[in-house]
């Protein structure tokens, strides 16, 4: 079996190329991103490429599937270049697809394409898609379900599968995730556990989290078991205050969203921080996922613990640790962060800038 995967040097992309090259139905492997790694595993090869505008379907041909996971965070103060990335970038990967005859594509989307959650009862994958409409992220996310929809249906001879993962971390992904969403002035000292005594959270906040690892079984799995359709991905158990809490070893105290928010919105607008305000909304209304469609039909179970995959990421960002591909490159020192003040803080991508790229 052959597969190509569309941005493979990311956070997902570097788990699900080591994940495929150990599945034994899966002969070659071909990563394709703009700018490639500096090793690969064994049996796997590269080839450069960008969604926005090369030709992808001669690098599709003969493959018995394409996995998409290329993804652009930032810009966030510019959406019109995210969205040609993620949503038009997406419409050509798909393009490709039928052009090239390929019979299955698994494509990235997000716990972030579902719509708000009215409670905290978990949500299969027949939740609506609609995400939430003020932020880019979460917009693009629905967008592509829907692009998603319309080729599953032009295209039924082409088996079509979704993965909708939680917020995926790994200790190599700290540096990337830090530049993406924390920003240049949040020092690596004060993220750990035991060195601030008091941990103010926004109320109503609780998320879940899956292994870089583990996201990259589950990606695999689908693309070598005959199914089709959504899957919900994540690990147990839900990070809610208390948990998050005994993760960084505070007490917790409960803090108003919209103090946190306006906080937000006054960094973003004045280019101290990447994360826009719209993103911090989407967050607090996040379903909780169902994965057991996932660990039924995949035959699939993380490895990690949510709690455990937290404190291993908390470990890296402690450590400025990193990748050895250009998305998952580790901070330079204060280097780094002259380049990210330089990028406009979510103007431009702050690695990109630089000769690399964002992937999942």
């Amino acid at each position: 079996m052959r597969v190509v995967v569309v941005g493979a040097t990311g956070n997902i992309g570097t788990s699900v190329v080591s994940a495929l090259a150990g599945e034994p139905a899966v002969t070659s492997v071909l990563g394709v991103a703009r700018r490639g790694p500096s090793t690969l595993p064994p049996g796997v090869e590269f080839a450069g490429a960008d969604v926005r505008g090369d030709d992808l379907a001669p690098l599709f041909r003969n493959a018995d599937a394409v996995v998409h996971l290329a993804w652009l965070f930032q810009p966030t103060h510019r959406p019109e270049v995210t969205w040609r990335a993620n949503v038009i970038g997406t419409q050509r990967v798909l393009t490709a697809v039928a052009a090239a005859g390929v019979p299955a594509v698994v494509c990235a989307s997000s716990i972030g394409a579902y719509s708000p959650a009215r409670d905290d009862r978990p949500v299969d994958e027949s939740w609506p898609t609609d995400g939430w409409p003020l932020a880019a992220y979460t917009r693009e996310k629905a967008y592509v379900e829907r692009v998603l929809d319309a080729f599953a249906t032009e295209h039924p001879e082409t088996r079509v599968v979704r993965m909708r993962p939680s917020f995926v971390f790994q200790r190599a992904s700290a540096s990337e995730q830090r530049r993406l969403f924390a920003g240049p002035l949040v020092p690596h000292p004060l993220v750990r556990p035991g060195v601030v005594p008091i941990l103010p959270l926004p109320r109503g906040l609780r998320m879940q989290a899956l292994h870089s690892h583990d996201a990259g079984r589950a990606f695999a799995r689908a693309v070598v078991s005959e199914v089709d359709g959504a899957f919900n991905i994540a690990a147990d158990p839900v990070l809610d205050r208390e948990r998050l809490g005994e993760i960084f070893g505070a007490r917790t105290v409960e803090v108003p969203p919209s103090a946190v928010r306006a906080a937000l919105t006054t960094a973003w607008r004045l280019r101290l921080a990447p994360t826009p305000p719209g993103l911090f909304d989407a967050l607090l209304r996040l379903p909780i996922m169902d994965t057991s469609r996932a660990r039924t039909e995949l035959d699939w179970t993380p490895r990690h613990t949510a709690t455990d995959t937290l404190r291993e990421m908390l470990d890296g960002f402690q450590a400025n640790a990193g990748g050895d591909t250009p998305p998952l490159a580790p901070d330079a020192g204060g280097r780094w962060r002259i380049r990210e003040f330089a990028s406009g803080v979510g103007g431009r991508d702050p690695v990109d800038q630089w000769g690399a790229a964002a992937a999942h």
